[in-house]
């Protein structure tokens, strides 16, 4: 999930192997029925460490508004 402090950087976009991050109205997205957390291609989701206001969180670790 991607929430609404996202500022459009872009850096999650190209560390995304599935290419299930997409802009949305206002801000980038996450398309979890391609979103995979990077399962069989990293040992962690690697969108999360790039991001720099740490507004992306996995199922695992919920917060905010998508």
């Amino acid at each position: 999930m991607i929430t609404e402090d996202c500022i459009n950087c872009d850096m999650c976009v190209p560390e995304c192997p599935n290419d299930a991050i997409y802009f949305g109205q206002t801000h980038y997205l996450i398309n979890p029925a391609l979103c995979t957390e990077c399962e069989g291609y990293y040992e962690r989701p690697q969108c999360i460490p790039v991001c720099p206001v740490e507004c992306i969180f996995t199922g695992r670790n919920t917060v905010g508004s998508a």
